[in-house]
């Protein structure tokens, strides 16, 4: 017993740790969340409270108030996060790569498996819905490496249905905050035993990562990347 209220205290300070960290973070991109709590809390209590007086219950009513002054808050702030956290990572390279990495079960992640010289790169995602192709970069570049993706899946996953997503800010494209919400919206097709299948053949179909003729360790300096690999 004496063991488990260490370790939980342990837990405790480190949520806490996480969530100060968190706040900072998202005060940088959203100066005024102090605020915004703060009144988004006050309020709501004050709400409640007020309820309270009005049929007489004001203890029991104010205590109602609290809790779901907490729990608004906490909504609040949940959401102010998620949007500063994604305001910051937007245009970086990888951004969509990480947010699939989170997109939840169900879904397996390969990242990078084609790119050009100037970093536009396509990842790809499995799922339920079948294959979706995450393109980051340049629209007009990226078209290439998208279709010659497909070109090169359609070898071993000709019947798996194949969806693509651009990120990015302009006409025709997705917003990185916007990502998982896109992917969840499409159909779902295939069974659980189709998605482990098509995964499997996509492994044997290799990657990017994993045909890309690199040596180990560091490159040496001044080594280019070798024309026979798979950069694109």
């Amino acid at each position: 017993m004496a063991r488990k209220e260490p370790a939980a205290d342990a837990a405790n300070a480190g949520r806490l740790k996480q969530i100060v960290l968190t706040y900072k973070m998202t005060r940088k991109a959203d100066p005024k969340i102090g605020l915004v709590l703060a009144a988004v809390g006050i309020v709501t209590f004050g709400v409640f409270l007020a309820i309270g007086f009005l049929i007489g219950h004001p203890i029991y009513l104010g205590i109602l108030g609290l809790l779901l002054a907490f729990l608004a808050t906490a909504i609040v702030f949940g959401r102010r996060a998620e949007r500063a956290a994604f305001g910051q990572m937007e245009g970086q390279p990888g951004a969509a790569a990480a947010v699939l990495d989170n997109i939840g079960r169900g879904w397996t992640t390969t990242p990078a498996v084609a790119m050009n010289r100037s970093q536009d790169v396509v990842h790809r995602a499995v799922g339920k819905a079948g294959i979706v192709l995450v393109a980051e970069g340049n629209p007009n570049r990226v078209k290439s490496l998208l279709a010659a993706e497909k070109k090169r899946m359609a070898r071993v996953v000709a019947d798996v249905p194949v969806h693509d997503v651009l990120v990015g800010t302009g006409e025709g494209q997705t917003q990185l905050k916007k990502l998982r919400t896109t992917m969840l919206k499409f159909p779902r097709v295939l069974s659980g035993p189709q998605v482990t299948a098509t995964n499997d053949r996509l492994r044997a179909m290799g990657d990017l990562m994993s045909n890309m003729p690199l040596p180990k360790g560091p490159l040496p300096k001044g080594m280019r990347m070798p024309k026979g690999g798979r950069m694109r």
